[in-house]
Order: C-alpha cells, then structure tokens, then sequence
C-alpha cells in the first residue's frame, strides 16, 4: 500500500469518525436537554399520526428518544450499521439517511394508531439494515454481497422488530424504515449501473 493510498484511507476513516460521532453528540446533547432542562417536553415534536401539525415530527422524530435507556440502545446499532452505510461514500450515508427518514416518517404518520407520538432513530436504523441487507442483491457485486451476508450475521435479529410484538415500540416506524432502506438500495444501484 502507497503512503499516498494509506494516507486517504486514514483521512476517510477520520471523516467517518467525525461524522458519526457528532450525529451520536447530537443526539446525546438533545436528550441531555430535554431531561434535565425542558423534562421531556421536546418529546412532544415527534410523529402524530395524521394531524397536519404532526408531520414536522418527520425531521424531528429520529433526533428524540424517551429517556436515556431508549437513546443507549440506539447508540450502537446507529453507529455500526451507520459505518457499514457510509464505507459506501459519505453521500450515500447521507442518501441513505435521508431517505429513511422520508419513508419511515410517513410511514409512520400514515398508519400508526392515531394519538400517539412516535420518537427514536430507529426508524433510521432499520433504513440502514434494510440498505445493508439487499444492497447486495440489487447491485451484484462480491464485496456488496459479502456486506450484506455479514450484516444479515450480526444484525438479523433486529428483523422482528417490524412486527407488532411490543407495547410502545414503533414497528410501524421500523418497518418503514426498512422499506426505505430497501427503496434507497434499489436506487443508489440504478444510478451507479448508469455511471458504470
């Protein structure tokens, strides 16, 4: 490996590392200070199902979490399968993100019970993992294939979480969220094969 090649891979890996640890900052400064300054009220930014003032929590949503067990729990997956996204390139993270977050968000607003606000990055997350897992199949490629295969290894088991088991957890949200992820994977193929 040149000096040149090792060096742009330290430098990647260093925007990688800034980049996911000030989205992981963020969301810790916010939960800090909804707890201890507003107590919880920003929860309240989040999705309400089919109220017009309720889609705002789209954007909002994925940076809320209800306490700070909820925002733990997050922490890991986000990051791990966030990294796994963004070996792709920075902008597809971003992409990816984006794209989640439009789809698990009306998703959400859509066909969650009405009443209730519905908060956490893990619509997010699953975005990640439905990207992860069928970016493989819809791009072909040994190292896209062997991603996949690995993160179905590691985090398969998220997978049940679309379905209706839990009282106050989201599925609806995770299982948007996966669609959009899925949806993202399908895109970002077709536009490297019109590169290609």
């Amino acid at each position: 490996m040149s000096h040149r090649t090792e060096t742009s891979l330290t430098q990647e890996l260093k925007s990688h590392i800034l980049i996911l640890g000030s989205i992981v900052a963020l969301l810790w400064i916010i939960e800090i200070i909804d707890f201890f300054v507003f107590g919880g009220a920003l929860n309240r930014l989040g999705i309400r199902p089919r109220y017009i003032q309720g889609l705002d929590g789209i954007f909002f949503a994925p940076f809320l979490h209800g306490n700070f067990h909820h925002l733990t729990a997050n922490t890991l997956p986000l990051i791990t399968l966030g990294w796994f996204v963004m070996l792709r390139g920075v902008k597809d993270f971003f992409t990816v993100t984006f794209i989640t977050m439009i789809v698990s968000g009306l998703g959400v607003w859509l066909f969650a019970s009405p009443y209730t606000i519905h908060i956490g990055a893990s619509g997010v997350i699953f975005g990640y993992l439905g990207f992860l897992l069928l970016r493989g199949f819809f791009e072909r490629s040994f190292v896209s294939i062997v991603l996949s295969l690995l993160v179905g290894w590691l985090y398969g088991g998220l997978l049940w979480g679309v379905l209706p088991l839990q009282y106050g957890i989201s599925w609806q949200g995770h299982l948007f969220g996966l669609i959009g992820g899925v949806f993202a994977a399908q895109i970002l193929a077709k536009s490297y094969r019109t590169k290609a």
